[in-house]
């Protein structure tokens, strides 16, 4: 079974003070390392949605073997970009996709092939930390078009998700699903 990666990193980073693909940690900038999560765990192809300062994060950033998709809207929220990837992988054979935000630096492989190892064209799961949902999560194929007319402005999934029980996998013991808003949010 064929499972995508989708990676949202448009973002203009408003509350951060730039676009959070092109903020450097640990010698990485965060668009890569969540690229190489995605990958390392179990995910083929990788579709990197690009928005604010895309032209900089392509010049910058080393995404080789990911697909780098423009989303025109993404001053309009995350939904717009949420919908730009699954547009892109539409074409695709993929059974389902794994969506990760790039401001997760403490996410692991690990936490990616647990809901890889769920997926299937009907799956709909998400981790969870400590009982609190989070990211990433897994979007079955059959769903992909609800998704996406549910996608709007900042809310992403979460609009479908609520409307449908999502399989809970806790992660807490091999990631850390905590976004990075601003500076002073980055782990040590």
């Amino acid at each position: 079974m064929t499972v995508a990666g989708l990676l949202l990193a448009a973002g203009g980073g408003r509350r951060y003070g730039m676009p959070k693909a092109l903020v450097r940690h640990q010698g990485r900038l965060f668009v890569e390392h969540a690229a190489e999560v995605l990958r390392a765990g179990g995910c083929a192809p990788v579709v990197v949605v690009l928005g604010a300062l895309a032209a900089d994060v392509r010049s910058t950033a080393s995404l080789s073997g990911s697909s780098l998709v423009d989303n025109p809207e993404w001053e309009s929220g995350m939904g717009s970009s949420l919908r730009a990837g699954l547009a892109a992988l539409a074409p695709s054979s993929c059974e389902a996709v794994v969506v990760l935000p790039v401001d997760t630096p403490g996410m692991t492989p690990s936490a990616v092939a647990r809901l890889v190892s769920l997926a299937s064209s009907s799956a709909l799961a998400r981790a969870t930390y400590d009982g609190v949902p989070g990211h990433p999560v897994l979007i079955g194929r059959d769903r992909w078009a609800e998704v996406s007319e549910l996608a709007t402005g900042d809310a992403g999934a979460r609009p479908y998700l609520a409307r449908h029980d999502a399989v809970a996998v806790p992660c807490e013991d091999v990631a850390s699903g905590a976004d990075v808003d601003r500076p002073e949010d980055l782990p040590g």
